[in-house]
This record gives C-alpha cells, structure tokens and sequence, in this order.
C-alpha cells in the first residue's frame, strides 16, 4: 500500500523507541535497578510495529514473556512500562507485575505471560467475545516459533479456525525455542504451512522489513472484520541478545549473531526513507534524539516513583484475603 510520509516516520520512531527502551533495560538490569527476569525484544521491532500500525485502539493484542515492544507498538507509555520494570507503585500493574506481565486494558494490550503460548487462548477467547457481541474488533496473539509445538496453539488455532474469528495469529520466528533451533524440533520448513490442517491462510514475510509485516497483517486484519476467520503470519526475525539476559547464548555463532545485526528493521526503514527523499539523515538524528530523550524521562520517572505499600499485596487479587 501507499504509505503517508507521517505514518512511516511514527513507524521508524516506534522502532527505535522500542530499542532504545531494550537497551536501556539492558544496562539497568545488568546495573541491579530492574528485579525479576528480563527478555529483550530488540531485533524483532519490525514485526510488532509492522503488526500494531496495521490495529485500532480498540483492537486486542496478546503478549508474550519478550513482550516490551508488543506493549510500546500497541501504544504503551515507556514511563509507566519502565515503572513496572522498577517494580514502583507507577508501572502499569502497580509494580506487580514487572518485566512479563505488563498490561493496560485501556490500549488493548491483555498481557504479556511468562508460559510459552500463554497468549493463544486468552486471545481465541476475546476472539470469540468479538464475534458474539458484534463489534467489528480483531484480536492479535503474537508467539514465538516454540509455541507452536504447545496443546495451546492446537487447541486455539483449530477453534478459531472452525468458528471463524476474527483473529491475527503472528509467529515471531526467531529460529529459536529459547536454545533449541527450529530445525531441531519442526519437519516442515515454513511454519505458516501448519495453518493448512486447520484449513485458513498462512503467509510468511521478513519479520525485519516492517511495511512488508504491515501490509499482510492490514489485509489479513481486513479479512477477520469481515467474517472470514483467522490468519496465520509468520514474521521471520531474530533478536539480537540471548534468550534472557544472562543467557551466554553459546547455541549461536558470533557470524550468526552478527549477521542478525546487519537485517536490522531499523536500519532497514531508516535507510529507505532516507533513498526515498522522505527524510534526511538529519530529520532522521532528530527523531532518535527525541526518543532517548524520552526513555531518560522514563527513567527518571521509575527512580522518582515511590514502592508499592506492603499492603497493597492483598489487592487486585481473585481470593478474598485470608487474614
């Protein structure tokens, strides 16, 4: 499609957004700021940003345990994201939550979840409150290339699939399940061509191109509004850290690692805009400026923060407090 010059700067400056956010979380974590478990999303921006530009507001996403940049493509303000990560009383979740589980109803974001699929059914269910109620809105359940071995998947892509919903399910394919190569694990070679058994479309892109990810995820978004069920997208990507931080990410070769470098989505829209005569290179340090400027005022705003109350552990829970 014919992109507006507005419309692929928000995507260029989403992107860098996202990976500036990573690499900041990167250097918190390794500095002891950030609690918990930490997976970083940058290398893959292409494929959240490419999938969340093509969404409505009202529209519903599903996370997954590498779900940072799902939450800032799909609207997610770094302040309160970063706040989540410090675990303050600020963060979306109140500092419950942390790195895994950030979530905000209001922008259409579920959650992100820890356990590999997690995201395919809580997503097929808000599929089928869509289609009940009528209310033209589509659900999107992003997972990596591992889960797609889970029940989970089976179980949600073959009931979206004979009940029609209006769902976008996206495959980051980053060639690995934590440590384990995709080859290791699936016979075919596209792991789009499993949506055949359950009989709906599945396409696979450059998960590092994001106007190529856009473009299939818009057409086959356009289908679910329309009644014909669900898509399945494989985004073929990679990242550019290890599993989790920490993780000595010994399965891969230092040639591997950097050839995912250089299929860098950012890189690659920021190139084309500048060949184009959309920006120049000089527009272009602008944006990244205004950006890292923003992610220092997210930190600044998660150190400031104060700690959640002791009580508050006895809040938003489902049980009735036993004390």
């Amino acid at each position: 499609m014919d992109f507006k010059k507005s419309d692929l700067i928000e995507m260029y400056r989403s992107m860098y957004l996202i990976r500036h956010f990573e690499i900041k979380t990167k250097e918190l974590f390794a500095a002891a700021k950030i609690p918990g478990f930490v997976h970083l999303y940058a290398g893959e921006e292409g494929v959240a940003v490419g999938v969340c530009s093509a969404l409505r507001k009202d529209d519903y996403i599903g996370s997954t345990h590498r779900g940072h940049g799902h939450c800032i493509a799909k609207g997610g303000d770094v302040k309160y994201m970063m706040a989540e990560l410090y675990g303050k009383e600020t963060g979306y979740c109140k500092g419950k939550g942390g790195s895994m589980h950030i979530a905000d109803f209001d922008l259409g974001i579920l959650g992100a979840c820890g356990i590999v699929g997690g995201s395919l059914p809580l997503i097929t269910g808000a599929a089928l409150n869509f289609k009940y109620k009528e209310t033209n809105q589509v659900a999107v359940a992003f997972f990596g290339d591992g889960a797609t071995n889970q029940g989970s998947f089976h179980e949600s892509v073959n009931l979206a699939a004979i009940w029609d919903l209006p769902i976008l399910f996206v495959c980051e394919n980053n060639q690995y399940a934590e440590s384990t190569h995709i080859s290791s694990v699936m016979k075919v070679e596209k792991v789009a061509d499993r949506a055949a058994a359950y009989g709906i479309p599945g396409i696979t892109v450059d998960g590092n191109d994001v106007l190529a990810v856009h473009d299939a995820a818009l057409e086959a978004i356009e289908n679910a509004r329309q009644g014909k069920g669900p898509t399945f997208l494989e985004c073929v990507t990679c990242r550019h850290y290890g599993h989790f931080e920490g993780d000595a990410d010994t399965y891969r070769t230092k040639e591997m690692v950097e050839d995912c470098k250089k299929r860098c989505p950012i890189k690659k829209l920021g190139a084309f805009l500048v060949e184009e005569g959309f920006v120049s290179e000089k527009e272009l340090e602008e944006v990244d400026k205004n950006v890292e400027e923003e992610v220092a005022g997210a930190i600044d705003f998660a150190e400031s923060s104060p700690w959640p109350k002791p009580e508050e552990a006895f809040t938003d829970i489902f049980v009735t407090p036993y004390y």
